[in-house]
C-alpha cells in the first residue's frame, strides 16, 4: 500500500474512489466542478493498492477565528472515505496520520472537521467543540414574536451579482465568532460558485439595511414537487448568515414567504441562532440537535497559545494523546491581557484529560464544567474547573459558518 499526495491527472480517479467509497457509482457532475475549485493537489491523500486509488482524504488550508477575535492556522479535513473492499485495514488510520503530519510541518497548531459520523475520528484526537441545531420548518405555524423588526428590502441576485456583497457580509460576520473559517480568495470563489445539482440551482437573496448596506444573506434552493396537482416545494437553506437583528428577521421572513413553498430545511446552524427568540411559536421551528464541529490540536502548546481568553488567569493541565504521543504531557497556561503562552511544565497538574477535552472547549462551545460532570476529565485542585471556564469561557456560541 502506497500513501501520498496525488497528481493533477490523477484527479479523476481521486473523484471515482471518493464516490466509490459514498455509496455512487460515478462522481456526479456539479461535485467534481465543485471539487475542482477547491483542491488542493499538495494537501490531497491517496492509499494507492497496486496503483489504484482505494482510500481518500484532504486538507484545506484556512485559518479560524478564536475566542477575542484573534485567529489559528487550522487544517481542515475533508473528503474522507474509504472502498469497502479494503475497510479494517487501517487505511484511514495511516491516511489521519499523514494530514496530521504535514499541518504540524505547516506550523498549523489545529485541525477541524464535520463528521460524517461522530465516533470515526474520536480515536484520532477529535472532540466535539461545536454543537448545533437543524430546523424542519412548519411554515403554518410561524409567528412572529411582538417587537421584532423587519427593515429595509431583500434582493435575488445572481452569483456574480452577489459575491462582494456575500464576503463582505461573511467576513463582517465572521471576524466576531469564534470558530468560524476564514477561507483564502480562492475558497470563497467555490464557497459562493453556486455549483449544485442541475435540478436544484443555487438561489441568492442579500439583505440590505435601511441605508442600503448588506447586512444579510441566504443561499437556498428550491425541490419541486406537485402531488395530485398541490404545490408542495420544498425550500433547503445552503447557508444563511445574518450580521444584525433586523437583518436575520428580514431574511428569514423572505424565505418563509416565498409562493409554493411548504417546507422550509436548513441544517447546522449555532445554537444562539437569533431565529428562534424571534418566534412566538419556537416550536414551529421544529429544532434538532447536531453535532457539528470538531476540534484537534495538533501542537499542544502553540494551540493554547494562539486562542483568546476572557479571563487572565494560570492553569496547569495534563493531557493525554494516544493518536499522537508527542503531546502527552503537563502544560502551564498563563493568560495576561486576554492572550495566552502556553508550555510544557513540570508543576503539579490541576485537570487531567484527554486531548479530545482539549479541542471541546477550544472554541468556548463546550465547557471544562460539562465535561467534568460527564466524567470526560478529572479535576486534581478544587476550584480548577471553575477557573477553566471563566478563562476559556465565549460570549457568543461557535459556529464555523460553512460546509467543507
Amino acid at each position: 500500500m502506497e500513501f501520498r499526495t496525488i497528481r493533477e491527472d490523477e484527479f479523476d480517479a481521486f473523484e471515482l474512489a471518493l464516490s466509490n467509497a459514498f455509496g455512487e457509482v460515478e462522481a456526479a457532475e456539479h461535485d467534481v466542478a465543485s471539487d475542482r475549485l477547491s483542491i488542493e493537489f499538495d494537501r490531497t491523500f491517496g492509499a494507492f493498492d497496486d496503483g489504484r486509488i482505494v482510500g481518500c482524504a484532504a486538507l484545506y488550508t484556512f485559518s479560524s477565528v478564536t475566542v477575542g477575535g484573534g485567529t489559528v492556522g487550522t487544517a481542515g479535513v475533508t473528503w474522507v472515505g474509504v472502498l469497502p473492499t479494503h475497510r479494517r485495514r487501517g487505511i484511514l488510520t495511516e491516511l489521519m496520520r499523514c494530514m496530521l503530519d504535514q499541518a504540524d510541518e505547516r506550523g498549523e497548531p489545529i485541525a477541524t472537521l464535520l463528521a460524517s459520523e461522530g465516533q470515526i475520528y474520536g480515536k484520532f484526537g477529535f472532540g466535539l467543540a461545536v454543537p448545533g441545531q437543524s430546523f424542519d420548518v412548519a411554515l403554518d405555524r410561524v409567528r412572529w414574536a411582538p417587537g421584532t423588526r423587519s427593515e429595509g428590502r431583500t434582493r435575488l441576485m445572481t452569483h456574480e451579482e452577489a459575491r462582494p456583497h456575500l464576503r463582505a457580509v461573511y467576513e463582517r460576520f465572521a471576524s466576531s465568532r469564534p470558530g468560524a473559517v476564514l477561507p483564502t480568495d480562492r475558497q470563497y470563489a467555490w464557497i459562493f460558485s453556486g455549483i449544485a445539482k442541475p435540478e436544484e440551482k443555487e438561489l441568492v437573496a442579500v439583505h440590505e439595511d435601511e441605508h442600503g448596506v448588506p447586512d444579510a444573506y441566504a443561499l437556498y434552493r428550491i425541490k419541486h414537487r406537485w402531488p395530485r396537482g398541490l404545490p408542495s416545494n420544498t425550500l433547503t437553506v445552503h447557508q444563511v448568515v445574518a450580521c444584525t437583528p433586523e437583518g436575520s428577521a428580514s431574511i428569514w421572513r423572505f424565505l418563509f414567504d416565498i409562493d409554493l413553498v411548504s417546507r422550509v430545511k436548513t441544517w447546522g446552524l449555532a445554537l444562539d441562532d437569533p431565529l428562534t427568540w424571534q418566534m412566538a411559536e419556537p416550536r414551529a421551528l421544529r429544532a434538532t440537535f447536531d453535532d457539528i464541529l470538531y476540534v484537534r490540536p495538533i501542537d499542544m502548546a502553540a494551540a493554547l497559545s494562539a486562542r483568546g481568553y476572557m479571563e487572565d488567569g494560570r492553569l496547569v493541565i495534563a493531557v493525554r494523546d494516544d493518536f499522537r504521543p508527542e503531546n502527552t504531557g503537563t502544560y502551564e497556561l498563563i493568560v495576561e491581557g486576554g492572550k495566552g503562552s502556553c508550555s510544557p511544565t513540570d508543576a503539579e497538574p490541576e485537570i487531567a484529560c484527554t486531548v479530545h477535552v482539549v479541542g471541546g472547549t477550544y472554541f468556548g462551545g463546550v465547557s471544562w464544567g460539562t465535561l467534568a460532570r460527564a466524567g470526560r476529565l478529572e479535576e486534581r485542585v478544587k476550584g480548577a474547573v471553575e477557573r477553566a471556564d471563566a478563562m476559556f469561557r465565549s460570549n457568543v456560541a461557535p459556529w464555523p459558518i460553512i460546509h467543507f
